[in-house]
């Protein structure tokens, strides 16, 4: 993903909102130790860059932890990993990005292994949840060639591979899409960022005021990033991207499994699966 860093706003509110005892879920089913130990399992490949043998290799790892998950391809030999839960169409979408950055050593323990682990654990929940009669069809993806390639000119020409690719394919079938990356960062904080569906917005934060978690979504908004929610919001779907772009690690080999934290991975998780459950029954 890349920042419009010439589109910074912020606005109004403090960069808490609720009390200390918010800075964690109450009710959930999320398992953070669950989460975490995928997060290792990812970094366990080593870095994995768009169409590397250890992206594939991590891949195969990945698909049979979605329900039906299996692969669909992606322009340039790549391949999305993608599974589901039946229900009413059009769809809700969640997902990240299994691909990390071409940078030599980079690992990208946020970037995004914590997003992609918290889809699994998220899926996992929601496939053991009873059935509801007239509850929305969800799809849990993992994009792969969100970053661009080595020496790219134009992020939005030649990233987002995965997320164009699905799009192209099920957009006519989806009615929103949930974005998680840079989800566990310590002392996470995620405000709006500028190109996020403002109503979807407003109910991820009611799912954190349900699960009190309110305080890692101020009510600020933060500068336009490009990421795979764009290709969605480009075709006229709603879409958010939780991610906390204030990350000096970014791009860079220090993103590893010592910038993860459980605590945040817990209170995104949780809120992300509450809302996801409040999206499924809404009309």
């Amino acid at each position: 993903m890349t920042a419009v860093l010439a589109l910074v706003l912020l606005v109004g509110g403090s960069a808490r909102l609720a009390t200390a005892s918010s800075r964690g879920p109450t009710l959930t089913g999320f398992d953070e130790h669950r989460a975490y130990d995928l997060v290792k399992l990812q970094l366990a490949y080593g870095p994995r860059p768009a169409g590397s043998a250890a992206e594939r290799a991590a891949a195969q790892a990945l698909v049979g932890r979605l329900p039906g998950g299996h692969f669909e391809p992606v322009p340039g030999g790549l391949r999305n990993i993608v599974g589901g839960l039946p229900g009413r169409e059009p769809a809700i979408v969640l997902g990240a990005h299994y691909d990390t950055t071409p940078v030599p050593g980079y690992l990208g323990a946020n970037n995004s292994a914590a997003g992609v682990a918290a889809v699994i654990e998220i899926a996992r929940d929601l496939a053991h949840d009873p059935r509801t009669l007239g509850a929305r069809a969800i799809q849990f993806v993992l994009f792969d060639g969100e970053e661009a390639p080595a020496g790219f000119t134009d992020f939005l020409a030649q990233g987002l591979r995965g997320s164009k690719a699905y799009v192209a394919a099920h957009g006519a079938t989806t009615t929103e899409m949930v974005l998680l990356d840079f989800i566990a960062l310590r002392d996470e904080t995620l405000p709006r960022e500028l190109g996020s569906n403002a109503d979807l917005w407003a109910r991820l934060r009611s799912a954190a005021a349900q699960v009190g978690t309110l305080s890692y979504f101020p009510p600020v908004t933060s500068e336009q990033i490009f990421d795979d929610h764009t290709s969605f919001t480009q075709a006229g779907i709603p879409a958010i991207d939780l991610i906390d772009f204030n990350y000096p690690c970014w791009q860079r080999t220090c993103d590893n499994l010592s910038q993860v934290s459980q605590t945040s991975l817990a209170a995104v998780g949780a809120t992300v699966l509450q809302l996801i459950r409040n999206e499924r029954s809404r009309g």
